[in-house]
C-alpha cells in the first residue's frame, strides 16, 4: 500500500509519510469493515463472520419462533407471505424476505420443511418436533 502511494507522486522511494498514510488507511478499512452499519457500533463479528452479532441474533431469534409456528402447522402448507405475516405480527418487527428465505432453506436441508421457492410455499412435515 505505501509503494502504490509513493508511486501515485510517481516517486520510486517509499517515504515515512507513504507508510504513515498506509497504516491509517489500513486502521480506517478495519474500523469500517468492523462497524455494524445498523448500531454504529465497533463488532468484531463482523470481520470474522461477515455478520454483526445483532443479524445473528435476529435470526437465531426469527429461527426459535419460526419453529414454534411450524410445530402448531406440522403437516399443512403455508404461503411464505402467510409465515412472513404470522412472524412480524408474533415479533412485532419487520422480517426481511432474505432473512426468513434463508431460515426456511435451513429448515428444509435438516428435514423440517419442504420449502418451495417457485410457488412460494412451505408444506411443513409432521415430524417437526421442539
Amino acid at each position: 500500500l505505501s509503494e502504490s502511494l509513493a508511486r501515485m507522486r510517481f516517486s520510486r522511494v517509499v517515504t515515512r509519510t507513504d507508510v504513515r498514510e498506509a497504516v491509517r488507511l489500513m486502521k480506517v478499512a478495519t474500523q469500517a469493515a468492523a462497524t455494524d452499519p445498523r448500531t454504529g457500533r465497533i463488532d468484531m463479528d463482523m470481520i470474522t463472520t461477515g455478520r454483526s452479532t445483532l443479524e445473528r441474533e435476529l435470526e437465531e431469534n426469527l429461527g426459535a419462533s419460526l419453529k414454534e409456528l411450524l410445530i402448531e402447522r406440522r403437516g399443512n402448507r403455508m404461503s411464505v407471505s402467510e409465515i412472513r405475516r404470522t412472524m412480524e405480527e408474533l415479533l412485532n418487527t419487520q422480517i426481511q424476505q432474505e432473512d426468513l428465505t434463508e431460515v426456511l432453506r435451513m429448515f428444509e436441508a435438516d428435514g423440517l420443511v419442504q420449502y418451495s421457492e417457485r410457488s412460494q410455499t412451505v408444506f411443513v412435515r409432521a415430524g417437526v418436533v421442539g
